[in-house]
Parts: structure tokens; C-alpha cells; sequence
């Protein structure tokens, strides 16, 4: 799509008249998208929703000092709106802006935009590629909330969302996974047209759950699933905390959790947990196995794709108890193990786990298979980009079956140790005291020390896993009954 690809760095130039403003990297997407939202407004015929003294064409008639005013109070009047999805986006809306010669010049360009060819090409396209590029510069942050879109598709396409089931993403994000899995079923049901007008009411209104800590985040998320027409509820709250309580019963989850360790309030404060952890991922992980549903007289029990740093497979200690729970209740049947380099913040060693929920608490998992696709990969970056068409092979030795049942695993082709998929059996892993960090494969690209990470993303790494390490310790001292801070004094 030229079209959008041309007027997302139109959209993204205007961040250079943000920075002459003295706005941060990490504002950029959250300035524009207040003035986005009123402009989309316009052009989908869509601003009834909005107060009438303070719609698009009122920033476009106004100059100098009165302009910014006008945009300051419509910022505050918008976050008092009667329509809910105009207040979230807008809840404690306040602008960096302090030029009112900057704030025209961005109204004026965002007018000027190709916004016929926008609108056919679709409007959720350009704020996913608006949001996309705010990920790749690393000065903004964002990438820690931006999935690769390649990764979202094949996660999608191998665990195939359906019309009528309940799908949820805890750490939502930009909620990648929702336009994705929302495009999906779309595909599948030619734009829901399909369907009964009871399931397609379901689908637009409730088939999705999302929720996001980030206040910031969360109101790009807002207008992300707006532009896609998606109306479920996309919640502010803390999964890890009571919050996350209400996600549960899903179909079908897909996520990426925020990686590193729960700052501040220690662990998590959920009460329904049985194995007490500050490392975000592992905590990510329990919730997320315990959130889906059990198998019924008709219906299979609930399936995830979590995408998990490689910490998760080894930690012991309260990792090892979270990683045999989770193969009890549930089949974990697959891990691949994904490139090097492909996330924006850089460094990051990442797998996806897939695994269904079982009917009994108890050995549901009686093999894992691994799909390496780190060892002898390219080194991806903007010289060699990170492609759909690099899952290819992985999702036909997935297979078509999303669940990981027995028999669609008997189908799968154990390519030995020369390969890239193979099978360990349950047993076996108990033998490695359950550690899922499993490879085989020599790396003849492995990196060299010109290679590895900035030293900031080294420090980083190692201050995650003597975090992990002191989670452990403290642990230990529990069970003993000692008390950690008198030990400590």
C-alpha cells in the first residue's frame, strides 16, 4: 500500500516540528493522535460523537495565540465527553505544545494529507504504520510495546481465531494481536457478512478483551480499535494485580507480556496465584494458563501463543514450579524459538510458547516439540528485514490443527538433529529438571564480541537475572521461616 506507506512519513516527518517544540520522542504518537482522531473523525463521517465546538474544522480556522487556547480547552472538554470512547481517548489529555505557529503548521499538513486514498486503503492500516514507525526509533521507547507485525501473523494464522470465541491479550500493548486476530476472522468471514446478526454483534462488541497498564499506551490502543471497528472493551488496569481477575474463561489468548521485574509493589498482588513471583513474565505466565477455559462436552479447552524471553524456559526455583504446573494443566506442545534482533529493543532472546488447557490439573503435557528458528538465521535488521515468508517452513511443520492434539501431533515430522523441529517427551524434560531451554543446533552464526549487544542491554540482562536470582534466595529464607529483612541487616 504506496498510499499509506507515503503519508505515514509524511505523518512521521511532523515529528520534527514536535522536537523543534521541545516534545519528547516518546510524546510523538500521543501528540498526533489527539489531532488524528479529530481528522479521521471528519473523514468517516463519524464526528457526532464529538462536541460541535470542538470538531476538526474548528482548529482549522483559528491562528496564532487563539489557536492554541482553543486546542488546550479542547483537549480538557473532550476528556469530559459524553461518548466513552471519546473520553478514554482524551481522560487527562494535555498537549506539550507551547508554539502556536508548531500547532498550525502540524493542523495544515495533517489537512493537506491524501486522505481520499487514505480512507480506501483504510484508516487502521495508516495508524498501524504510523505506530510501527514509532517503534523502529529507538530514541521513542516504544518498542517494548510493539510486536513485530510478521510475528503477530503467524501467530495468528497457526492458532486460527474463530467467530464466537472469547479471544484476550493481558498485556495488550497497542493491541496487535487483537487487529490481527479481528482481521483474521474477518478474512474468514467476508468482513463478518457471513455470519448470523447475533454473532456478528458478538464479534464487534464482545468477542475481544484487552487490557494495558500504560495510561499512554492504553489510549493509543483506544484508537487503534476504533480504526479497526473493533468495540470490546479495552481496559486500563494491571493484569497482575485484582484487575486481571476479570480476564478469564478465554478461547483463546495471545500476548506478549513486558519483559523485566514488577517495580515498586514487589511481586504480584493477585490473590488466586499459588507460586508468588517479581519477575513480570513468569507471573504473566501463570495468569495466563489459569485464564483459560477448561474443555466441555463441546468444546476444547482454551489455547495461547505467548511470547516469552528465554529466562522463562530455565529459571529455577519458582520458575521450575511455574513451568511444571503450567505442563501439568495444560499441552504445552510446541516452543519456537525465535531470532535474535527481530524486536526493537535489541538483544532480547525471545520463544513463543503454544499449549492448550486440559480437562485435569495433571499431566496433560506428554511431549514438547521445538522448532529452532534462531540457530543459523540472518542478522535482521533495516539491511535485511524481518519477513512473513520467514515463518513459512514453521508454520507447515506446525501443522493445520491448533490445539496440539494428539492426533495432529503424529502427523509432525521429527527432522533429527541436522533439523530444525524435533520432539522431547515429557519424561525427559523432568530428567533436565524441567528446563525448556532446549537446542541442538550448532549456530555458525553465532555472535562474536563485535556482535553482542550495546553494553547498556548486557548490564540490563544481567541486573534481570540476579533480580531473579534474589527472588530465589528470599524464597528459600520463606519456606525456612526466616525473616529476609532482619537476615538482611
Amino acid at each position: 500500500m504506496s498510499t499509506t506507506f507515503d503519508i505515514v512519513q509524511k505523518l512521521w516527518n511532523l515529528c520534527n516540528i514536535l522536537r523543534d517544540d521541545g516534545v519528547q520522542y516518546s510524546d510523538y504518537v500521543t501528540e498526533l493522535t489527539y489531532l488524528l482522531f479529530l481528522k479521521m473523525s471528519e473523514e468517516t463521517d463519524t464526528e457526532a460523537v464529538i462536541p460541535k465546538d470542538y470538531r476538526w474544522k474548528s482548529l482549522t480556522s483559528l491562528e496564532g495565540v487563539e489557536l492554541l487556547q482553543h486546542y488546550r480547552e479542547m483537549l480538557v472538554k473532550l476528556g469530559e465527553a459524553k461518548n466513552p470512547s471519546v473520553q478514554a481517548i482524551f481522560a487527562n489529555a494535555q498537549t506539550s505544545l507551547r508554539q502556536p505557529r508548531h500547532l498550525h503548521t502540524l493542523v495544515s499538513n495533517i489537512n493537506a494529507l491524501d486522505w481520499y486514498s487514505a480512507r480506501h486503503e483504510g484508516l487502521g492500516d495508516l495508524y498501524e504504520g504510523l505506530l510501527q514507525k514509532n517503534a523502529e526509533e529507538s530514541k521513542s521507547g516504544a518498542g517494548q510495546y510493539f510486536t513485530p507485525r510478521p510475528l503477530i501473523d503467524s501467530m495468528v494464522a497457526v492458532m486460527k481465531p474463530q467467530a464466537g470465541e472469547h479471544v484476550n491479550d493481558p498485556a495488550a500493548g497497542t493491541i496487535g494481536f487483537i487487529v490481527a486476530a479481528d482481521r483474521y476472522i474477518k478474512v474468514q468471514t467476508d468482513d463478518l457478512f457471513n455470519l448470523s446478526t447475533d454473532l456478528q454483534e458478538f464479534q464487534k462488541n464482545q468477542a475481544f478483551t484487552a487490557m494495558e497498564l500504560v495510561p499512554g499506551t492504553h489510549r493509543l490502543a483506544l484508537m487503534n480499535a476504533l480504526l479497526h471497528d473493533i468495540h470490546s472493551p479495552i481496559v486500563l488496569g494491571d493484569t497482575l494485580s485484582g484487575d486481571g481477575k476479570l480476564l478469564k474463561d478465554a478461547d483463546l489468548v495471545l500476548t506478549n507480556p513486558p519483559f523485566g521485574t514488577k517495580k515498586g509493589g514487589g511481586g504480584s498482588t493477585r490473590d488466586d496465584f499459588t507460586f508468588s513471583t517479581s519477575n513480570k513474565q513468569l507471573a504473566f505466565l501463570q495468569h495466563i494458563y489459569r485464564s483459560l477455559r477448561k474443555p466441555t462436552k463441546t468444546k476444547p479447552g482454551g489455547r495461547a501463543a505467548v511470547v516469552l524471553p528465554d529466562n522463562v524456559l530455565f529459571e529455577s526455583g519458582v520458575g521450575k514450579d511455574i513451568r511444571r504446573d503450567l505442563m501439568d494443566k495444560c499441552n504445552l506442545h510446541t516452543i519456537l524459538r525465535l531470532p535474535t534482533g527481530i524486536f526493537y529493543a535489541q538483544g532480547v532472546k525471545t520463544n513463543v510458547l503454544f499449549f492448550t488447557r486440559g480437562a485435569q490439573d495433571k499431566g496433560n503435557t506428554k511431549e514438547v516439540w521445538v522448532y529452532d528458528m534462531r540457530s543459523n538465521m540472518p542478522n535482521f535488521g533495516k539491511r535485511t528485514p524481518f519477513t512473513r515468508e520467514h515463518f513459512t517452513d514453521f508454520e507447515k511443520a506446525f501443522g493445520k490443527n491448533p490445539l496440539g492434539e494428539a492426533a495432529a501431533l503424529k502427523k509432525r515430522k521429527d527432522t533429527g538433529e541436522a533439523g530444525r523441529f524435533r520432539k522431547f517427551a515429557r519424561e525427559w524434560i523432568a530428567q533436565r529438571d524441567d528446563s525448556l531451554d532446549i537446542s541442538w543446533l550448532k549456530d555458525d552464526n553465532a555472535e562474536s564480541s563485535a556482535d553482542l549487544p550495546e553494553p547498556a542491554v548486557l548490564a540490563a540482562s544481567a541486573m534481570e537475572e540476579m533480580e531473579a536470582i534474589m527472588e530465589d534466595l528470599r524464597g528459600i529464607l520463606a519456606e525456612l521461616g526466616e525473616d529476609v529483612e532482619e537476615v538482611l541487616a
